[in-house]
């Protein structure tokens, strides 16, 4: 709330997020007190509320018909990628699961308990029978989705769990990685929208763009995990950009405000947003306005992230987030493909006034954001909430 004091709107947003009937009933207990109590359907939506808040809020927007699957799908890919994610299991031990997870969907009562990379996480896979009793009450056609990506993404993984520690070498490993915990899940959702029948049976078959869906969010996490990853033992920023400007990954956070830690950083985004045209293609192709949200939330917020991880030296020494009041209003206002455009487009003029004289990668940067500003640039102006409206919905809000 103080973040967004100088924004009334950002204010409004975050209450009618926490009061609109936007989440499912969230269990505010502690998961271990709840896991055991909760039906295997309730489970997976309190498991889902605390290993991601946002992507929780985004999957319970969705057609009834779509709900299921996509929870389901993500908790199935949240377990395998927990797995990949914590380092104190043995490599060996790690390549097994990872490459035989998804022949445990078909394994009624499974679950691998002191395996996990956070409380939640752990507690997720501890109790992973529960995600499998609703997997396998899905429709045959959603199975087969969930089971073939988990397979493909557990193989993947398994070919750079020993990576984690001493990073990729090349650009091609790095997209080649992100393909593999990022690209799949385009896949899988693009096979899930088809199989709904709510999208056209085509969008399956749109491998490069379902890919870039993918590949635009992971490297943007990365990005912003510079700090995150580099404690906890795991470099995946590619030896082939971060070479360019150092001698080790490491050091840029002892200098992070230099001239080759900054254009270090600025690099990584520059390749992030070779993906943003496909981004934009893949959305103006879906036709379900939930459907529409559900994937342009997401895509907004990392397009908001890399704009304020560009250039910015806190990258490399901190946490770097959007507000959280500024997520808020991005999330309720994503309903359409105009609207979402406008907030790119906000995103990207502000990175374009941001580009330094002196950077090495200033012309392909510039490049990559005209092009972005003209595939973003709105047709008709979006019209903001009056203060004054805003102020009556939080009034009326309160009273509620």
């Amino acid at each position: 709330m103080l973040a967004s004091l100088l924004h009334p709107d950002e204010i409004v947003a975050m209450l009618r997020l926490k009061f609109g009937g936007h989440v499912k009933k969230i269990y505010d207990a502690p998961l271990t007190d709840l896991a055991k109590t909760l039906s295997s359907n309730e489970f997976c939506y309190a498991v889902l509320n605390k290993v991601s808040r946002s992507f929780a809020v985004v999957i319970q927007q969705l057609p009834e018909e779509l709900k299921d699957p996509v929870c389901i799908f993500y908790l199935v890919l949240r377990g395998l990628d927990s797995i990949e994610d914590d380092m104190t299991v043995p490599v060996d031990k790690k390549l097994v699961l990872l490459v035989d997870f998804h022949n445990r969907l078909n394994e009624t009562g499974w679950n691998i308990s002191g395996i996990g990379d956070g409380p939640d996480y752990r507690i997720l896979l501890a109790n992973f029978e529960k995600v499998i009793e609703i997997y396998q009450g899905l429709d045959p056609k959603y199975q087969a989705a969930v089971k073939d990506i988990t397979k493909e993404m557990g193989k993947g993984m398994a070919q750079f769990a020993s990576k984690t520690t001493d990073g990729v070498s090349t650009v091609e490993q790095y997209d080649l990685y992100c393909h593999y915990v990022a690209g799949l899940v385009g896949y899988g959702l693009s096979r899930l929208f088809s199989a709904s029948g709510l999208e056209d049976k085509s969008l399956q078959r749109e491998l490069r763009i379902s890919n870039s869906m993918g590949l635009f969010l992971q490297k943007t996490n990365i990005i912003r995990d510079y700090l995150e990853d580099l404690e906890q033992g795991r470099t995946w920023w590619p030896e082939e950009i971060w070479g360019k400007y150092g001698s080790t990954l490491a050091e840029f956070k002892n200098g992070p405000s230099s001239a080759k830690s900054l254009a270090c950083l600025n690099h990584m985004v520059t390749n992030a947003l070779e993906h943003l045209p496909d981004c934009i293609d893949y959305m103006a192709r879906l036709h379900h306005p939930k459907v529409f949200q559900f994937c342009a939330i997401p895509q907004v917020m990392a397009i908001a992230t890399l704009s304020i991880c560009y250039n910015n030296p806190k990258v490399f020494t901190q946490a770097v987030k959007v507000r959280k009041g500024l997520s808020c209003k991005m999330m309720l206002g994503s309903t359409s493909f105009e609207k979402a455009k406008q907030y790119f487009h906000q995103c990207i003029v502000a990175m374009q006034k941001r580009v330094p004289a002196n950077d090495p990668n200033r012309e392909r940067t510039l490049q990559l954001l005209e092009q972005g500003e003209q595939l973003t640039r709105p047709e008709r102006p979006v019209r903001e909430t009056s203060v004054w409206k805003m102020v009556a919905v939080v009034v009326l809000l309160v009273c509620e």
